[in-house]
C-alpha cells in the first residue's frame, strides 16, 4: 500500500511537471509569436518606406499644382498670378525629391525639369508681358505632359486639351484639372475655344 501511495504521488508529480512545462512552451511560442509578428510588421512598412512615396507624391503634387495656378491665371489674363506660380513652380521643382529615382528615370526628370524650370523662370520674371509669358506656357505645357505620363498624376484626373487657334492656327496644348475648357491662350477673348484630346489618369 505504501509502494502505491509513494507511485502515485511521483505520478502526480510528473504529470504537473509535464503540464507546466508544455504550459511553458505554449507560453513561448506565444511570446515567439508575437514577436515574430512584430518583426513582420516592421519589415512591411520599411519595405514600403512610406516616407520616400509621400515625399515624391507631395513634391509632384505641388509641381503640378502650381502649373494649374499658372494655367488658371492665364484663363484670367492674369499676367501677376501667372508670374507668382512660375516663381512657386521653380521652387516646387528645386524641393523634388530625387533619391527614390531609379537611374532612368532620373535622367527623365532631369531633362524635363531643366526645361520647364527654364519656362517657368521666364514666366516668373516677365509680369506685364503676357503674350511672352503664354509662349513659354506652350512649351511649359508639353513638359509637364511628359513629367505627368513617367511619374503620374498626383493622384487626380487631369486632362488634355487643345487649341487650333492659338500662335496663329499651329494650335497649342495645355494641362487642366476640369473637363470644361477654360482657354489659357486665348483668355476672356474666347474662353471656351478648345477641345478635350486625352483623359489622364
Amino acid at each position: 500500500m505504501k509502494y502505491t501511495i509513494i507511485g502515485l504521488a511521483i505520478s502526480v508529480l510528473g504529470f504537473t511537471a509535464c503540464n507546466s512545462n508544455v504550459d511553458n512552451k505554449s507560453a513561448d511560442k506565444q511570446d515567439m509569436s508575437q514577436h515574430e509578428m512584430k518583426d513582420m510588421n516592421m519589415h512591411d512598412s520599411s519595405s514600403e518606406n512610406p516616407a520616400i512615396k509621400a515625399s515624391e507624391s507631395i513634391n509632384i503634387n505641388s509641381i503640378i499644382t502650381y502649373y494649374l495656378q499658372m494655367k488658371n491665371a492665364f484663363t484670367k489674363d492674369n499676367d501677376k498670378e501667372a508670374a507668382t506660380a512660375g516663381n512657386e513652380m521653380v521652387k516646387a521643382f528645386a524641393a523634388f525629391n530625387k533619391t527614390s529615382l531609379s537611374a532612368d528615370q532620373a535622367k527623365i526628370y532631369n531633362d524635363i525639369e531643366d526645361d520647364a524650370k527654364e519656362h517657368a523662370e521666364h514666366i516668373g520674371m516677365n509680369a506685364g508681358n503676357i503674350k511672352h509669358q503664354r509662349e513659354h506656357f506652350e512649351m511649359l505645357s508639353k513638359d509637364m505632359a511628359d513629367l505627368i505620363k513617367t511619374f503620374g498624376n498626383g493622384g487626380q484626373t487631369l486632362y488634355k486639351d487643345f487649341c487650333p487657334m492659338y500662335n496663329g492656327g499651329k494650335g497649342g496644348y495645355w494641362i487642366s484639372e476640369t473637363k470644361e475648357i477654360r482657354n489659357p491662350y486665348l483668355g476672356k477673348a474666347m474662353p471656351t475655344c478648345g477641345t478635350v484630346k486625352q483623359e489622364m489618369k
